[in-house]
This record gives C-alpha cells, structure tokens and sequence, in this order.
C-alpha cells in the first residue's frame, strides 16, 4: 500500500455525490464469523481522451481506490473516521491524468471502519443501529469539453473477497497472501467469475466533503534490538509511538502463519500487554485480538505487506510463527503515523530534561492525533472531549490543528442531542450521554473553537459552533443544584496515585469554575463574532456563576476553595475567582498545599493545566520549574527516570499499575516551557509578548510559533553580564519586549 502525494490533495469537489450505495454481500464481519474485507471494480470505456475527470467516494467505514492499477488513496483510514448517520463524509481526486481513451477501471477495497467496530463494544458499537456490511458510494465525471462520462457506484461493480479475511481498527488484521488476486485493479484482469455488487440501503447522514489533514506516515524505524523469547521473537524499536508495521518477510513457506501482537511495555522478558486490554472478565475477546495481526504467506523468496484498516500503539511487537534465519531487523520497519498536521512551533533549551519532555510529548501528541485527539493509541482510539478540553492549549502551540479540530466539531455539532448534552466520546453511537461526559469534558467544544479564533483570528468558527455553544449553555444551567453549583461528570481525571474516576478535587468547584469559563470565553467570541444578544447572555451566565462560587465555595476569610486541594486553588486563580487583593492569601493556600506534599504537585489533568502557569505568574516559576523536572516521583522528571518515551495516563509510583502509558492530555508542560523558559507568549493572532523567566536555571533557549501573519521567534542566551536576543515579529502584529535594561536585543529580517 502507497499513499501517493500526486493525487492526495483534495479537490473542490464539485461533483454532486450520489447517494446510492454497494456493497458486496449481506452479511458482515464478527468476531465469531470472519468475512473477508471486499474487492470492487468497474471497468469503463471511454471514448474519448478526457481533459478533465475527478472521481469522489464515500466508503463506509473505509475505503482503498485504485485508478488502472494506481492506488490514490489519501492515506490511512480514508475517508475519516465518523458516525454514518450523522455525517458520511466522502474524498474527491483528480484522475485525468490516470484516465485513457479505451478500457478503463476503477478498483476498491472496502474495510469495517465505524460502520462495523467490532472492537467497539465496550462503548456500544456493536449496538449501533447503522451496523453492517462495509458499503460504498462513488461518481467518477470525466470530460472533453464535448463529451461526458458519468459513473456511479451501481450493480455494474464487481465484487470478490480479498485476502484481508478480517479487519478492526482495533483488534487489527488478518491477512491471508493466498487469496491475492494479482492484476485484481488492472483493466485486462478476468473478473468474469466475479459476483455483481447489490444495493446497500444510504446512511442518514449528510454528505461532506472531508477538510481534514490525512492520516500519513511521518517517520520509520528499524528495531534497536531483537530479543528471543519463549514463544517468539519480540522487536523492540525505542519508542512507544502509533502507526503501523510493513512486514518483509523471506523464503516463506506457503500457508506459514505469523502472527504480530503490539504492546507497550515488557516484563520478565515477555510482552506484557495489561495496559493494551480490558479486564478478561468482562471483555474477554480483548485479551486475545487487541493489538494483533496475523499474516499467513504465499511462499516464495520474499514477499511484503502491511495493514490497511488498522493502526497499533506499540513499542514491541511479539512476532510468531518465524524461524530463527527469518527473524532479521528487516523484517519489520515500523511506520510511525499520525494525521498529517503542519508543524506550527518548537522549542528547545539548555537543559535536557526539558528537551526530552518537550518531545515526548509531542510524540504522545502525534501518537493520539488520528483525525482528531484520542485517547490512546493502543486500547480505546476514542475522541474522547475531555482529552481534546485540556490538550488544544498545547496542541495548537505546535501543529496546525485547526483544521483538524474544525472537522471534529462539526461531528460535535451532530452528536448534540435535542436537550444540548454532549457526549463523552464523538464520534459516538449512542454511547457517553449519561457518563463520561460533564462540564470539564463538555468543555472541548467550547476550548477548541476559542483557540482557532485566538491563535488564527478566525471568527468563521465562532459562527460554525455559536448555535452549539448557546444550546449548552442553556442545558448546562438546568444542571445546577439548589444552591446554584453545577457538579456532574467527570472531574480531576489522573489525579496523582488516583486512577480512573476517584477525584480529591469536588466536582461543584471543577465544574462550576469551568462552565464560568465557558461563559467567559464565550461572550467574547460571540462579541468577536457579531453576535451581541449572545454575548451578553452568555456574560449573564459568567456573572452568575462567579457569584454563585464566590458565595457557596469559597471561603472569603482564608481564601480557601471547597475541598483545600492543589488543584482547587489552582483553578481559582486561573480562571479569575478571586478578587485582586484576595490573590496573595490565595496563592499562600496553595504554596502549603504544595509544601506539605514536599514542593510536589498532587492533582490531575485540570490541575496540570493551571498549576504551573498560576505559580509562574505569581513569582514561583523557579517552583514550577522544579516541580515538572525533579528525578523523584510525582513529577514530569519522574517520567524519564522510569524510560518512558510518550506520556503516561497516570502519576502513579514505581510499580504501580498505569492504564496507558501513551496519552496527551498532561502535556500542557509543553506550553509552559514555550511561554515560560523561551518566554513566547502568543495572546492572540495579532498580538505576541517576548518575556521569559530568566530566574529559571536556563542559559538558553529558543522557540518559533507560525502566526497567520508570519513566524514569531525568539533566541535567547545568557552572557556574562547580560543576555542576548534575536527575534522576528511580522509586520502588523503588536509584540511587546521584557527583558533587562543591559540586553543585546536584535530584531531579524
């Protein structure tokens, strides 16, 4: 499989998409029947030699199209991953170039995405009502200026199974090489024992043309080393990332069976895959399928292949079934994965440490950006909001995701029942309504939007998600309790030494704060984006809800919110609960709160989220700075100390039991290093300040963020006696300089 760049890009799509569907049998894969993931072509002739054609396709769940034996397709997992009954979303290509006057064909492949996730049930997708056989819908126009030819997805397909017997996003595939038809998408191919295509009933969905970036491949890997275990042989290759594995295999003998099992960690020279599966009891199909592919071989001096309907997390890959002359560094070559974002910033200083938190962070970023913000690689792939609430922040500091985001929303925007309630996870099949969900969850919609407005100058978004916006806002207020707190959902999730849903942190404070928030951020994008009756309602419910916190949950004597936990009063000044005289008895609150667990944090994503801008921009970046970085446990530096190359889910102790050890959602420390040690702060698309923290044990630093305008930089590095600075600002944005009197300041052209 080739994702070609010559025809990836996206065309205008002007073709109107026909909305009849083919597919090639009733019946659809399970875990208890496999059904072979189906072949599809057409053969056409064309008359003349076409001087336009572009050709669209809606696959569902996933589609790979070929043009004469030229595979085109975008990338992995094309077209995108969705509920087919809110949205089916569909590729445009031009092919003219592909195209001959003569015998022509279009060739298919269609895998179960979302239409039928078979590893899904633990969310309910084997319950959804639009469960079923992979299905396609397709218009290919091709012109002269004279003459037109238009085909359409129709009985005039025909239909074979392929030798990919079973596919999952989640629990991977099998492959069998024996089944491959060779020539299956070129003209000439004999297809005169085929069976034809049947109609397939059209998703409720609308059609949608997809805007986001493509899932590609950004980096290979060869394993760093290879060690022989009990039932195999296990590849390590150095880093816990997600994408896929291109397996080349020699002197096979036909029928030999591999199998590849994917994990991320080892023990007692063993995969160990607890952090991959659910417990045995109750899903027991995850303990055997998750994260597994299975090739049998053709036989023959060599022979390739890779997975098209799946990705994995992984760091090791358990391979089976090969002999000891087979198990070379060549024959895996991981291709590391993620939606093909543009790189927006960067940073890097004098300390290590810092460095290696920064990437691994990124990488937890790319690893769990597929589409859109998941939750892990390995286990869940579900865009769970709460994960995209606090990770936007840092995100857009580092990769273009507005686009991506834009495209998510709109699947936020369909999964918004009638009473204004979002899910937990969208997209969603009916699952994430009554648990999973809440105010620090609910807020993706909100932070997300704010974000491509603030960093890009959009205001387009306001107005895509303001109808959104104002129905949760008018729900959310029907969730308060009698004394006008809100508190429902999920709260502090990852608390440190706390796992899944035990939080310290009351949920009336984490929920009330952030639907203030919400109401803040609102008003002002809704002012931003002409919409004043909005506004102000939206600044009646920020009011309302300050005073409601102010009234119930604080106590105004001692400055203290409800619960006396880091990540309470950490949140209060964040997000502006205390009046301004009132700060200084607040932060005292918190600086015993972090003295008394020895100068370390204890709180969980929304807490990370605050703590250390809180304390840098009250004088204690010097205590945040070592709070992130120290070697002992909790702490970011603890991290490294244990190996690890991504973010773990979870600050738990040595030893102790993490359910992922590749998420994103603490790295907000990304942010903090870029405004804090390189000291860019971007505070809008039109307005930028350079002011680091020159009291942190840093000699230099340097970081960059692609403004609308032009690239913002700033490179520092400290002297004897002074500094010196190098930074760029583009024309038309306000950028405002702190440094010492005695700097060497140098404007770049």
């Amino acid at each position: 499989m080739a994702f070609l760049t010559t025809y990836a890009t996206i065309s205008e799509g002007k073709i109107i998409m026909n909305r009849s569907f083919i597919k090639a049998t009733e019946e659809y894969c399970t875990v208890e029947k496999h059904v072979a993931a189906p072949y599809l072509r057409r053969v056409f002739e064309l008359d003349f030699v076409p001087q336009n054609a572009e050709i669209s396709i809606c696959g569902l769940g996933f589609y790979r199209l070929f043009i004469n034996g030229q595979e085109i397709t975008k990338g992995l997992l094309a077209p995108y991953i969705s509920n087919p009954d809110h949205i089916c979303y569909y590729d445009s290509y031009p092919i003219t170039s592909l195209l001959r006057k003569g015998k022509n064909v279009v060739g298919i492949i269609l895998g179960n995405g979302f239409q039928n996730s078979l590893g899904g049930h633990v969310w309910d997708f084997d319950k959804a009502v639009f469960r079923g056989a992979p299905r396609v819908a397709m218009t290919l126009v091709a012109e002269n200026g004279e003459e037109t030819l238009t085909i359409e997805a129709d009985r005039d397909f025909k239909v074979h199974p392929s030798p990919i017997q079973f596919d999952d996003i989640r629990y991977g595939e099998i492959y069998d090489a024996r089944e491959v038809l060779d020539g299956w998408s070129l003209p000439e191919f004999d297809d005169s024992d085929w069976a034809m295509a049947i109609p397939a009933s059209s998703p409720r969905g609308e059609f949608k043309l997809c805007e986001a970036e493509p899932i590609r491949c950004y980096d290979h890997r060869r394993p760093e080393r290879i060690i022989k275990c009990s039932t195999g042989y296990i590849y390590d290759f150095g880093i816990n990332s997600a994408g896929i594995c291109e397996l080349n295999i020699k002197n096979a003998v036909c029928g030999q069976k591999l199998t590849l099992r994917y994990a991320e960690l080892m023990k007692d020279g063993e995969i160990f895959i607890d952090s991959v599966v659910f417990p045995t009891e109750r899903f027991p199909d995850y303990y055997e399928l998750n994260q597994k592919d299975t090739y049998i071989c053709r036989g023959g001096d060599s022979e390739s292949w890779k997975p098209s309907f799946t990705y994995h997390g992984f760091r090791y890959v358990l391979v089976e079934g090969i002999t000891d002359e087979q198990a070379t560094d060549e024959l895996l070559t991981y291709e590391i994965m993620s939606s093909d974002l543009a790189r927006h910033g960067d940073f890097k200083c004098s300390d290590e440490t810092v460095n290696k938190l920064f990437d691994i962070t990124v990488n937890s970023d790319l690893s769990n950006f597929y589409y859109f913000t998941t939750d892990c690689p390995h286990r869940e792939k579900n865009g769970w909001t709460g994960d995209a609430a606090v990770s936007c922040f840092h995100m857009m500091m580092i990769h273009d995701c507005s686009k991506s985001f834009a495209e998510w929303l709109v699947n936020v925007r369909k999964a918004q029942n009638t009473k204004g309630v979002i899910p937990g996870i969208v997209p969603t099949s009916g699952w994430g309504y009554t648990w999973g969900n809440g105010p620090a969850w609910d807020s993706a919609a909100f932070y997300t939007t704010y974000e491509i407005f603030r960093l890009r100058g959009d205001t387009q978004i306001i107005k895509d998600n303001a109808h959104m916006m104002v129905r949760y806002l008018e729900y959310v207020m029907t969730r308060r309790n009698e004394d006008g707190t809100i508190a429902f959902g999920l709260g502090d999730w990852a608390s440190v030494g706390r796992r899944f849903s035990r939080f310290e942190t009351s949920l009336a404070v984490s929920d009330s704060i952030l639907v203030m928030d919400m109401a803040r951020k609102a008003a002002e994008m809704f002012e931003a984006a002409g919409q004043p009756h909005s506004s102000v309602f939206a600044k009646s419910i920020y009011d309302d809800m300050r005073n409601t916190i102010r009234q119930k949950l604080l106590d105004t004597d001692t400055c203290t919110l409800t619960g006396r936990t880091q990540t309470a009063q950490a949140m209060g000044l964040y997000y502006g609960i205390f009046e301004a005289d009132e700060e200084q008895k607040a932060l005292s609150v918190l600086l015993d709160l972090i003295h008394e667990k020895g100068d370390s944090f204890d709180c969980g994503i929304l807490g990370c989220l605050t703590i250390f801008h809180v304390l840098s921009d009250h004088g204690y970046g010097a205590l945040a700075f070592n709070m992130i970085t120290k070697k002992e446990y909790p702490s970011y530096g603890h991290i490294l100390e244990l190996g690890e190359t991504a973010l773990p889910e979870h600050f738990m102790p040595d030893g102790a039991p993490c359910e992922s050890h590749n998420h994103h959602f603490l790295g907000d420390i990304a942010r903090w290093f870029i405004r804090e040690i390189a000291g860019l702060r971007v505070e809008s698309s039109k307005k930028v300040a350079l002011r680091p923290d020159l009291s942190l044990p840093i000699s230099h630093s340097e970081a960059y963020y692609e403004l609308p305008d032009g690239r913002v930089s700033v490179s520092w590095k400290k002297l004897d006696g002074g500094i010196s600075v190098e930074y760029t600002c583009p024309e038309g944005v306000e950028c405002i300089l702190s440094f010492p009197e005695n700097a060497k300041l140098t404007r770049i052209i």
